[in-house]
């Protein structure tokens, strides 16, 4: 089992900003608390989103020493993603793809076909410099806009997405919740018709039922998580209800139950749930 931990999920949502000082060292003791991955920032517009402004300060600061995890960074660009892939520091880069006109305007101000075309480039920007492209499908499992949706035009996407290089394509619902049998119908889909794609669930949920959804992306194959210390943040851009995200102490109960070993080092852990409690508390939160 992966676990992707995303601080910059749960932060950037939140009406206060953390200061550069405790995302360094929140951050600083993900890294080192055994997780496959870390999502730690984005290059995304800073009037957008004012509390990933300083993300390339955070990156100069990372402390590389005695830690394993990947790093990734979101870019919704060619032109982030190029900055990213300049950086030793980050191995990973990701991009939220979606064949949602609506999810991209409010997003990114893209279209469909405008959405793709940067995929591919940064997909092929990163085997260039020798990064991981991570190729999110965000609205994967249907989307509040009205709009088609149906497990073939999934299956499509996927196909295209493929053809153009992606070879890990986590599938997110983002703002809507989503059934753990139309988890598990998607995934029985797709894992055994894309051996060559590491897919992943990164599920927004209200923290009803998540374990029958996990178990059902489990049960078909997926085997890469994306969470977040105590379900924080959510997608502000999305244009509606902010929807928390799956919570990590969740997965790694699940991994506990299903008797998966993982190399968690408790102790940095416990203190960046303590360091975590310090600077995303706000009385707007629940």
């Amino acid at each position: 089992m992966k676990i992707i931990e995303s601080p910059r999920e749960g932060m950037q949502g939140l009406s206060h900003i953390i200061s550069t000082d405790d995302k360094v060292r929140y951050i600083n003791r993900l890294l080192r608390a055994g997780f496959d991955t870390i999502e730690i920032g984005s290059i995304v517009s800073s009037r957008l989103i004012p509390q990933m402004a300083d993300t390339v300060e955070v990156i100069k600061r990372l402390d590389l020493s005695g830690q394993t995890a990947n790093r990734m960074f979101l870019a919704v660009n060619l032109r982030g993603a190029e900055l990213l892939a300049s950086m030793d520091e980050v191995t990973h880069i990701s991009y939220p793809f979606s064949f949602s006109p609506t999810f991209l305007k409010l997003n990114m101000h893209a279209s469909v076909e405008d959405s793709l075309d940067t995929a591919g480039k940064i997909i092929r920007l990163c085997e260039k410099s020798g990064k991981k492209a991570v190729i999110y499908i965000s609205m994967a499992f249907g989307n509040p806009y009205d709009e088609p949706w149906s497990a073939d035009t999934l299956l499509y996407w996927v196909k295209v997405l493929h053809g153009a290089g992606a070879t890990t394509i986590p599938l997110s619902n983002v703002s809507i919740e989503i059934s753990a049998e139309l988890i598990g119908t998607v995934y029985e889909a797709l894992i055994p018709m894309f051996p060559g794609i590491e897919f992943g669930l990164h599920l927004h949920t209200s923290n009803m039922a998540w374990y029958d959804k996990v178990e059902a992306a489990w049960n078909s194959g997926c085997h890469r998580y994306d969470g977040v210390i105590n379900g924080w943040g959510g997608c502000p851009m999305a244009g509606n209800r902010l929807l928390g995200n799956l919570k990590t102490e969740n997965i790694l109960s699940f991994a506990e139950h299903k008797r998966v070993s993982l190399q968690i080092n408790n102790a940095e852990l416990d203190e960046a749930f303590s360091i975590a409690a310090g600077i995303f508390y706000n009385n707007d939160l629940t």
